[in-house]
């Protein structure tokens, strides 16, 4: 069906294929993307690709260059190393004979928007807690940190890289590019998102195209933790039933 998928350098980017439940011959499918230092393996990622796949829509998590069990290093991610990456899978995806939609969550849905706002073979764009403000986001987290030197909140496994805080910089916020989106958008986000503000998803939603969606999700936090996790899914797999009735 879908075979190995590589990047532009060569690494291996490893991925998990869910089949639809039913309408198993439906050739449209969802690909998941994660935020920084995280991979294919979180509950929510994990949860959302089995909530598309019971309701009849195949999904396609997969883990960014330098993550969890894909190749490459990770002091060579940046947000434009990923928007690569997700070309990557969608060529693969499309020599599969599928179409597509994404779903990104935190940096995953700063990746999504430069990535849909270019690549007109994404469908149907869903930002997970959405990461929009990246100087922002550089600045409050790691800011006390040096790149090169420290690491990101004192994992071991994820150094902070120059190229990450530059790259980081560079781009600044994705709120100008969602103006450049022109596909079914939809926003979910949790009230009490204490990495992304849900500040953040109502300024984006604003500048963005119809048709556009925003859940907010009361009291849920940014990685959809207990029964944000069941909340986020369902907002998902409804909205994408519906685009794809």
């Amino acid at each position: 069906m879908i075979g190995e998928i590589t990047n532009a350098q060569g690494e291996k980017l490893d991925y998990r294929f869910h089949e639809a439940a039913s309408n198993r011959d439906r050739k449209h499918l969802v690909v998941i993307g994660h935020g920084v230092t995280a991979n294919l393996d979180r509950p929510w990622a994990e949860g959302l690709a089995d909530g598309l796949a019971g309701a009849g829509i195949p999904a396609l998590r997969f883990s960014f260059s330098g993550n969890g069990a894909s190749g490459g290093d990770f002091g060579d991610c940046t947000i434009s190393k990923e928007v690569a990456d997700l070309g990557c899978v969608l060529d693969a995806v499309e020599a599969a004979g599928f179409t597509a939609s994404y779903a990104g969550h935190s940096m995953g849905g700063a990746v999504g928007v430069i990535r849909t706002a270019g690549d007109r073979r994404i469908r149907h764009f869903i930002s997970l807690a959405g990461m929009v403000e990246t100087r922002r986001f550089c600045e409050e987290e790691f800011g006390d940190q040096t790149p090169g030197e420290g690491l990101m909140w004192d994992d071991e496994d994820c150094p902070l890289s120059r190229a990450f805080v530059d790259d980081m910089a560079a781009i600044g916020s994705v709120a100008p590019t969602a103006a450049g989106i022109h596909v079914p958008y939809l926003l979910v986000h949790g009230s009490d998102d204490d990495l992304v503000p849900i500040a953040e998803a109502r300024g984006i939603f604003a500048v963005a195209n119809e048709p556009k969606k925003l859940v907010v999700l009361d009291g849920v936090d940014h990685v959809f933790n207990g029964d944000g996790r069941q909340q986020m899914v369902d907002a998902v797999v409804a909205w994408m039933t519906e685009q794809l009735r």
